[in-house]
């Protein structure tokens, strides 16, 4: 049986025969890119005894010296992979539901984090690009890379297509699975590496993007670097069924396409990341795949899971950057920051739920979702027609492109909750195969596949695993919503609606019942939360997040032309020490 120790060696590298450092448990870094990151406070027991008092804080005060001295050096160039395993092991621990824990010593205040996070930005810096300024960027060829699911690839037709109407070639590479959806909305495509219902099912079990155990190694790696591969020709390679060639001028990217930094730089070519969840680093909230109380280690959340997903596909990354891109590889830990901080980013979502931080700079934009219409060509099969038509608008329960691991047990719960409360409701089967046990009642509709932007409107409320794409269609159609996250992201949006007043508090897959269930829909129908979702949807209503991305687009292009080259940046070694209170 292997032991975690084998599992890190396995995942981690498998071009040389190293083992890690004494003490250090592979475990911690399996679930490095997990579901939520807790982060408690470091408190002292009260104690009678005043010499025990005075003991216990000294004591104290010796951990945070070390603490910080072992963080200060995870970003230190000096030292080798080994020793930062070993240290990363130290500063953060990864529980078995894949919660990861780190410490942030109590004195240390949010303020003293380090110099560039102090800094905040005028709004003015935001102001985009005329109209009349996109017609001097020449006509270009634009290539867009997205890995994740269908609702990752769904904003990025919209946005594409508004690219190709300023006079654009625009490329969407993305799955195999994804071919149809593109041509068929008027775009390019071509093929990226990695089957999404894989990588779905995967991170369901794994609860993030690291495995759990041995058997699941070879599966995540093989999807990681068919997917790291496949970026360089999707940017050069002629069309694959016409043989157009095509040589793109530009890269648009989201997060998880991994490669993306390292395939602009062999390239030389300008780099846009848009993203739906955040990871520029803020002191207003913490990473989206981290949870934190202390305001102080918000920042610092973001360098430790990047750095905990560096481990895990360091190996990969120099190999295609040695063998394909023909450059040098990365040789410290965090393997994108050549120029991550200098990459433009543009953020998918509206800035009327969470508005952009005030210490993100001119380079960040958040430009308001991305929505596709797909209502408007949409043919409802009859039978559901008449179902809506004959009673109360329904509750739709359903979780997309995520495989349910108990889909009858999960079924069971949903029929009884509607049952209970009153309430009709649609089940969206979705991979997962949820609804399919059920017996047929006359107040349950089973649905396979329908846009949301028709059905959401036909809704009273929804219940969903909380993507961002889905959470958008259900404030857009002022729906009370309620999320069940399964991984990543998604309790970051839960807790945004929630924070919203727009639904209850988000409910985790494993934590799905009964009674928790029973509780969200009483929430939902509420009428001062219907009335509050009525309001934000009415600002969703006239927002155009298409068109701000393009305009983030093309003011970031013209900025990159027009400004110098930037000076030489304090490296992440001494924000870290900032970040624990070193000098």
């Amino acid at each position: 049986m292997a032991t975690g120790r084998d599992i890190a060696r396995g995942f981690s590298s498998q071009d040389d025969h190293k083992t890690n450092p004494p003490g250090v448990s592979g475990r911690t870094f399996m679930k490095a890119f997990n579901l939520p990151v807790e982060i408690n406070s470091d408190t002292l027991d009260p104690v009678s005894c005043q010499h025990q008092l005075k003991r216990s804080i000294t004591e104290k005060q010796r951990h945070e010296s070390i603490l910080a001295a072992d963080a200060a050096q995870i970003f230190d160039n000096e030292i080798s992979i080994d020793q930062k395993l070993k240290l990363l092991h130290r500063v953060t621990t990864v529980k078995d539901d894949g919660t990861v824990e780190f410490e942030v010593p109590g004195h240390i205040e949010s303020q003293s984090i380090s110099a560039e996070s102090e800094e905040i930005f005028s709004n003015a810096d935001d102001e985009p690009l005329d109209l009349a300024d996109f017609h001097y960027i020449r006509p270009m060829q634009i290539v867009i890379l997205i890995v994740g699911t269908r609702g990752d690839v769904q904003p990025f037709i919209p946005f594409g297509k508004r690219l190709q109407d300023y006079g654009h070639r625009v490329r969407l590479a993305t799955h195999s699975n994804f071919k149809d959806f593109v041509l068929t909305a008027g775009l390019e495509f071509y093929p990226l590496g990695g089957d999404p219902k894989l990588l779905a099912a995967y991170m369901v079990r794994n609860k993030g993007f690291l495995p759990s155990g041995p058997s699941e190694i070879p599966i995540q790696r093989s999807q990681m670097k068919d997917i790291i591969y496949s970026l360089l020709p999707a940017c050069k390679e002629p069309d694959m069924d016409n043989g157009i060639p095509f040589k793109a001028d530009a890269i648009i990217a989201n997060r998880t396409a991994y490669g993306h930094t390292h395939v602009a730089e062999g390239l030389k070519l300008p780099l846009h990341i848009f993203f739906t969840m955040p990871w520029t680093p803020t002191n207003e909230f913490p990473h989206p795949l981290s949870r934190i109380k202390q305001q102080a280690g918000y920042r610092l959340s973001y360098q430790i899971v990047d750095s905990l997903i560096w481990l895990g596909v360091r190996d990969i990354i120099n190999d295609f950057r040695k063998k394909k891109l023909k450059i040098r590889p990365v040789t410290y830990l965090s393997g994108s920051r050549f120029s991550e901080s200098d990459v433009p980013h543009a953020y998918l979502w509206s800035p009327y739920l969470v508005p952009k931080p005030r210490d993100w700079g001119p380079k960040i934009d958040v430009v308001g979702y991305c929505f596709l219409d797909l209502a408007s060509n949409y043919e409802p099969p009859e039978s559901l027609v008449k179902w809506l038509e004959a009673g109360d608008k329904p509750i739709y329960i359903g979780f997309g492109s995520l495989p349910v691991q108990e889909p009858e047990k999960m079924t069971q719960i949903i029929m009884q909750a509607l049952e209970r409360t009153g309430q009709r409701g649609i089940i969206n089967e979705g991979w997962g195969g949820l609804g399919k046990s059920a017996e047929p009642k006359d107040f349950i509709y089973l649905l396979d596949n329908c846009p949301h932007d028709w059905l959401f409107f036909k809704c009273k409320a929804v219940v969903h695993h909380g993507g961002a794409g889905t959470t958008a269609a259900g404030l857009k159609a002022a729906c009370p919503t309620t999320v069940v996250p399964f991984f990543g992201d998604q309790p970051f949006w839960g807790e945004r609606v929630h924070a919203r007043g727009v639904g209850p508090p988000p409910i985790p897959i494993d934590e799905f019942s009964l009674p928790r269930l029973l509780n969200a829909i009483n929430y939902m129908l509420d009428p001062k939360v219907k009335e509050r979702a009525v309001e934000l949807a009415k600002v969703l209503e006239i927002e155009d997040g298409v068109e701000g991305a393009v305009r983030a687009f093309f003011k970031q292009l013209a900025r990159k032309k027009l400004e110098p080259e930037p000076e030489p940046r304090q490296s992440s070694l001494m924000s870290i020490r900032r970040c624990f209170g070193c000098s």
